[in-house]
């Protein structure tokens, strides 16, 4: 692997060489989470840029100059592949990146017709006196996935060089033996609180669910669909009030009765 000339700011920049570069550059972007660059040939700001930031951050140059010599360090470590390895899995992975993949729980991140539906449930509900706590709306796909992986390398049940990619999230699960991969993805199991297999397909994903803790104190009158107030006594949990559940159906917000704070658009 060589190029011929100068790649980037005041280079020679010949096509086949810049498309090199930009081919490496994009390896090393891909595996940091980064947005990639066109491999057009063409050494415009993006890929000065790309050159800069790989400079900066892989090599720790002080001063970048975007430019990318064919008998250079910055070469070398370009072909070299120096940087674009993902980081391991484990709990310093979570603590560094777990941010970058939030969950929402707001309303206002559900999908149309559910979105509305659900809100005039919740509105009603909270007119009728009930408390309704939101702890989860919309769910973050790669956070889904992270935690569906995460649990599937710890228990055994795939094996972490099968794991596929995570768009936006580079991560390597395999750390060369099975223990040490299976005790690095056990660390995230226990750091995202895990209890049960998470799912890829989640309604969560979709935008068609909401987890939500109901609750209220003697007895409530909650309007239904149809404008008439229905009392709902005990028990006082919207996660085992059979008739609050018939309420929600008819708002269009259905119960899945095996999840406890589990509602969503059909009842998965």
């Amino acid at each position: 692997m060589a190029i011929t000339a100068s790649v980037g700011r005041g280079g020679v920049n010949v096509r086949a060489d810049v498309r090199q570069v930009q081919e490496l550059l994009n390896a090393w972007l891909a595996a940091t989470g980064q947005a990639t660059i066109p491999t057009d040939g063409g050494a415009g700001p993006r890929t000065v840029a790309a050159i800069e930031a790989y400079q900066a951050r892989v090599l720790g140059a002080a001063r970048p100059d975007g430019r990318i010599d064919p008998d250079g360090r910055s070469w070398r470590a370009l072909a070299a592949g120096e940087g674009a390895t993902p980081p391991l899995s484990g709990a310093d992975w979570w603590h560094a990146n777990q941010a970058r993949f939030p969950n929402s729980a707001s309303l206002a991140d559900l999908v149309q017709p559910f979105r509305g539906r659900a809100t005039a449930f919740v509105e009603a509900l909270r007119a009728a006196g009930a408390s309704v706590t939101i702890s989860a709306t919309r769910r973050n796909p790669a956070r889904a996935a992270l935690m569906h992986y995460s649990w599937q390398v710890a228990k055994g049940v795939v094996a972490p060089a099968d794991v596929p990619a995570i768009a936006g999230a580079p991560i390597r699960w395999d750390h060369g033996d099975t223990a040490s991969s299976r005790r690095a993805a056990q660390q995230m199991v226990d750091l995202f609180g895990i209890a049960y297999e998470p799912s890829l397909t989640s309604r969560h994903i979709e935008g068609r669910a909401v987890d939500m803790t109901i609750a209220w104190t003697g007895t409530v009158r909650v309007e239904d669909r149809s404008g008439h107030k229905v009392a709902i006594g005990t028990p006082r949990s919207g996660a085992d009030n059979r008739t609050l559940h018939g309420i929600g159906a008819g708002y269009g917000v259905f119960k899945l009765l095996s999840d406890p704070p589990h509602w969503s658009d059909d009842g998965h």
